[in-house]
């Protein structure tokens, strides 16, 4: 009988989904690591285990304790998940410009949740900051600390990247994600790297994030900005430092809007905003390399998270964008 143990024992060993429309277009296979399919909806589940399971094993958190976190929604929704599996409460900060139906889920799942306005990262009242000042206050509390937590990105070295290698047999030519914390991109191109080194690994970012400008030019520079929630950074985090990067490759709305209708109307697959630009991202890399290859990219989350944004054409349209 092949049963999970509860919530933490399902996360993990999602199939890898052909992408059949954009590999016929480009005559390379384009693969998705279907991360919407872990039991809390998203890739962050991971993440959120290994996190939790880190504290756990070095005695930072006790029976009836806290996990404090400063998310943008997906890791505090893992998190909940986990804490309500584990007997643990949890305290998420989140930029009030999320979704509301992220917002509204952490708080279904009983995660207190404080609102916060969206300023940059310099600024000391940043949401990851802010929770991290917050957790140091609170006794039993433990702050999960994603940014910066290499747990984080060594649950995709373990999990995620070892399920990929066995997946394609080891013949994978390309891996392209975007970051947020970094955890899935650098623990996938880790591992990559250390199995062949001639694996493409590149990073996909939106327009608003600085890393496609730190990696063309070592300098990292913000040009507009994007729709897309959680991804793209201002700063190098603790998870990205030391990954392994051959290149960068710049996805706006304007295209990520088109990949995700696409899939719907192409493929069947309802995705967030993010798998807009992991999917456009690695399209480019595939016409980059040519026909014959193989692409690996992440489908982080589903779409019902960003309904009331990315799939409303009102919105859309104010915007700018139109799914046409």
């Amino acid at each position: 009988m092949d049963i999970k143990r509860g919530f933490a024992n399902a996360v993990g060993n999602t199939p890898l989904i052909r992408l059949n429309s954009f590999s016929d277009e480009t005559g390379c296979e384009i693969l998705g690591k279907a991360e919407f399919l872990n039991p809390g909806g998203s890739v962050k589940d991971r993440a959120a285990l290994y996190i939790v399971e880190d504290a756990e094993e070095k005695g930072l958190l006790k029976p009836g304790g806290t996990v404090v976190e400063g998310t943008a929604g997906n890791t505090g929704i893992g998190l909940a998940h986990i804490c309500n599996a584990k007997g643990y409460k949890c305290l998420i900060i989140i930029p009030e410009t999320q979704s509301q139906e992220k917002i509204e889920m952490l708080r279904t799942l009983g995660a207190e949740v404080r609102t916060v306005p969206a300023v940059p990262y310099k600024d000391p009242n940043n949401y990851v900051k802010l929770s991290g000042r917050i957790a140091a206050e609170m006794e039993n509390a433990i702050w999960a600390n994603q940014f910066e937590n290499l747990a984080n990105r060594q649950a995709h070295y373990e999990t995620t990247a070892a399920e990929i290698w066995s997946q394609t047999d080891g013949a994978i030519d390309g891996w392209v994600a975007a970051t947020g914390t970094g955890g899935t991109y650098a623990g996938v191109s880790m591992f990559l790297k250390a199995k062949n080194p001639t694996i493409r690994c590149v990073v996909a970012d939106p327009m608003g994030s600085g890393l496609y400008s730190y990696v063309k030019t070592g300098d990292i520079k913000i040009e507009g900005s994007s729709i897309t929630e959680g991804i793209g950074n201002s700063r190098i985090t603790g998870n990205m430092e030391g990954a392994p990067i051959d290149d960068a490759i710049q996805i706006d709305d304007r295209e990520a809007v088109r990949v995700i209708y696409q899939l719907m109307e192409k493929d069947g697959l309802f995705m967030g905003g993010s798998v807009g630009i992991n999917v456009g991202a690695a399209v480019a890399l595939a016409k980059q390399m040519g026909a014959g290859h193989t692409i690996v990219t992440v489908l982080c989350d589903g779409g019902g998270r960003y309904q009331s944004k990315l799939f409303n054409r009102d919105w859309l349209a104010s915007k700018g964008l139109s799914p046409d």
